[in-house]
């Protein structure tokens, strides 16, 4: 794809979506580290009814940390992988403490220390949190970027350097958001809604549909 059915595709996706947030519900960056964290392989849906009832009872390191691993479970045994999950999340409160006074620290290498906290985590919380042009390449954001072929890339990393290089600086800090839209609703795996995507015309995919 050239740079200039890119620069199409992303102001058609801006002029949709000026202001683009996630799906996981937040106040703080650490309540967004921990919906972050807990999203793993679970729906953002999922996330947001386990922290509706966790955030009024606990939503500081040292709050979680009281609750201990069984009365972390007991918020979030709705979400998939939830006991490592647990143990993550209150390793992570207690390195925040003894490390960082209790605050998320705007680093990238800091955060990837975190238990349970990988790149792509750490990337979600600066970006979104921080404001930083990060890109974070989850399932959605691979599958948009190689079916388009936007980026193409064989992993998430490799996506991931061909977004920070072909996006332009204007849309870096929310292409990450448009594209997990897109393949949230429009460029779904099983079946694209190619009929009702605005970026179809421009999009590379060979094999379309006409939903």
């Amino acid at each position: 794809m050239n740079n200039v059915k890119r620069l199409e595709i992303l102001e058609r996706l801006r002029s949709e979506n000026p202001n683009p947030q996630t799906e996981l519900e937040w106040s703080t960056p650490f309540e967004l580290l921990i919906a972050v964290l807990l999203s793993a392989q679970a729906t953002d849906v999922s996330v947001n009814k386990a922290t509706r009832k966790l955030y009024p009872v606990a939503n500081t390191p040292q709050s979680i940390l009281d609750l201990g691993v069984d009365g972390l479970k007991t918020y979030i045994k709705t979400i998939g992988l939830f006991n490592t999950k647990a143990e993550n999340v209150i390793k992570t409160c207690r390195m925040l403490i003894d490390l960082h006074g209790g605050e998320i620290p705007e680093d990238q290498e800091a955060l990837e220390a975190l238990p349970g906290v990988g790149h792509k985590t750490a990337n979600v919380v600066l970006n979104t949190a921080f404001g930083w042009p990060t890109i974070a390449v989850d399932t959605h954001i691979y599958r948009v970027s190689n079916r388009t072929k936007f980026a193409i890339g064989k992993t998430v990393n490799d996506v991931e350097k061909k977004l920070l290089k072909v996006v332009p600086k204007e849309f870096k800090l929310d292409v990450h958001h448009w594209l997990i839209l897109h393949g949230r609703y429009t460029c779904i795996a099983r079946k694209p809604r190619c009929g009702s995507c605005m970026i179809e015309d421009l999009c590379e995919f060979k094999e379309k549909t006409e939903d």
